[in-house]
């Protein structure tokens, strides 16, 4: 498979504080990529980096060959590249329907009227929200606001989706079904680059991870090899000692 996402050399300083430093990696088209590490390794800093959030200090990062460095945001997304965030993003104003075709109004083909609405349903039947079009995204669960704002990203027609975390804080019965969900994804052929510390959702979707330590790549390869390699345990758990 070639890369749709080809990482090269990043680096990201703020001030004195190097918070990605000098990180190579792509995404294979149809692949579905873990980023791990502990926590402030630079795995958010680099989802921002990609999807327009912040600019890199150094480095370049193309999606299909054509170059996304430091776009802002909007221009990135543009270019086929949507994200969910760590902590859940909704228009708390506007019922579940009413926040994907929002989404559907800004993508290139912008959709509005009947079209939008049924495009809309569309999809969130797909999120596992069929006929709930109609309620308050503030009344609705954690697990069904993360499949709003999940159905609100892929209404854009994204060639990259970027999760972060977004199987975090869910309950075994909603993990599964999250799981279950970005499988569908998978089998659907998405490009999807995820952070996540849930062992258990990065085994089942993903063949490969990357994992970053204090800003730096430590591991790159096979799922099973990389979490069991004895650099990324201590990077995790510390040394014997500790």
């Amino acid at each position: 498979m070639s890369a749709l996402l080809e990482i090269q050399n990043i680096t990201k300083r703020f001030g004195g504080l190097t918070a990605v430093d000098d990180l190579s990696f792509d995404v294979a088209e149809g692949e579905v990529l873990a980023l791990l590490g502990p926590n402030g390794s630079g795995k958010t800093t680099m989802m921002n980096i990609i999807s327009g959030a912040l600019k890199p200090t150094e480095g370049r990062i193309t999606l299909a060959g054509e170059q996304i460095t430091g776009l802002p945001p909007h221009r990135v997304a543009a270019k086929g590249v949507a994200r969910t965030f760590q902590l859940v993003k909704i228009l708390p104003s506007l019922d579940v329907r009413e926040n994907v075709i929002a989404a559907l109004a800004f993508r290139r083909d912008a959709l509005w009227g009947q079209e939008a609405q049924d495009e809309a349903d569309r999809l969130l039947v797909n999120a596992g929200l069929s006929a709930r079009g109609g309620e308050m995204v503030e009344n609705l669960t954690y697990i069904d606001q993360k499949r709003v704002e999940l159905a609100r990203a892929l209404a854009s027609q994204p060639r990259l989706l970027l999760l972060d975390e977004w199987l975090a804080g869910l309950n075994p019965t909603e993990l599964r079904v999250g799981i279950d969900l970005i499988a569908g994804l998978r089998d659907a052929g998405m490009t999807i680059l995820l952070v996540e510390h849930v062992m258990e959702a990065v085994r089942a979707l993903c063949n490969r991870c990357v994992v970053m330590n204090v800003g730096s790549k430590i591991a790159d390869g096979d799922t099973d090899a990389v979490l069991n390699d004895p650099g990324v345990v201590r990077a995790y758990l510390g040394t014997a000692d500790a």
